[in-house]
């Protein structure tokens, strides 16, 4: 579980709320069930309409998927990429079937052995798996449209509740007393609108863009990784190539597990 993306969403509620009732606000004020169903209704009405149904099927792991602390483990394969090129050196490259049973390893990277156990060409290995990767984002991109559609249709479903909370007010103008209630009613559906495009939709979609960045630049990272193994180059020009895919704290890491 990520807590810094959960602290954070609540983080923002609390402060909208805080200024809300700093301002002298009622918080039950902002409690109106009726705008909530416009609203979040409309928007998933929306997105399911604009949206292929079996990537709105997925729409709950994929939300899910924004709230799980994704771990790296670059600097660890890379140091199982070097022991792996170290053996590869000693007993040749047919030695690495005995890793395909491991079950702690990446499919991907698994994968990529399987090919060059099975003798196929560097340049069919890299395309077959550049292939899969890029439909693995392709796949992400889609769940991240879904994100990013809703975060788009949520405002303007604001915008609806808004007039239709409006229309009821035109209805009734003979209390004038009860106008200002009424109005302050109707405009909650836009800040529900704009609050949860900003606060849930959107951010969600940048955070799954982010985790697809990571994801992508690790695999990129396996394909070179096991290129290089069945070039046959030394462990060590194995590691110095990879470590351009490592910022400094990372470098920092490998040299500590490469020491231990």
């Amino acid at each position: 579980m990520d807590i810094i993306t959960i602290v954070s969403i609540i983080f923002a509620f609390i402060c909208m709320i805080l200024g809300f009732t700093l301002e002298g606000g009622a918080i039950n004020a902002l409690l109106q069930h009726t705008a909530a169903i416009i609203v979040i209704g409309g928007t998933i009405g929306a997105v399911g309409i604009s949206t292929k149904g079996k990537v709105l099927k997925r729409f709950p792991k994929i939300f899910a998927v924004a709230f799980k602390k994704r771990e790296n483990k670059m600097v660890e394969n890379i140091i199982f990429f070097k022991n792996l090129a170290t053996k590869t050196r000693k007993e040749g490259l047919l030695s690495m079937e005995a890793d395909l049973n491991e079950s702690t390893i990446d499919p991907f990277i698994k994968k990529g052995l399987q090919m060059i156990v099975d003798g196929i060409n560097p340049e069919i290995i890299r395309s077959s798996l550049e292939t899969r990767l890029e439909q693995t984002s392709e796949r992400h991109h889609q769940g991240i449209a879904m994100f990013e559609a809703a975060g788009g249709y949520a405002p303007t479903m604001g915008i609806i509740g808004t007039v239709m909370g409006l229309v009821q007010v035109l209805g009734s103008l003979d209390d004038p007393g009860e106008l200002g209630p009424k109005i302050a009613v109707a405009f909650i559906a836009t800040l529900y609108g704009i609050a949860t495009a900003n606060l849930i939709w959107l951010p969600v979609a940048n955070k799954l863009k982010a985790l697809n960045d990571e994801e992508i630049t690790e695999k990129e990272m396996y394909i070179e990784a096991l290129l290089l193994i069945q070039e046959g180059l030394s462990p060590n020009s194995i590691v110095s190539n990879l470590e351009g895919y490592l910022t400094e704290n990372e470098i920092k890491s490998l040299q500590v597990g490469e020491e231990v």
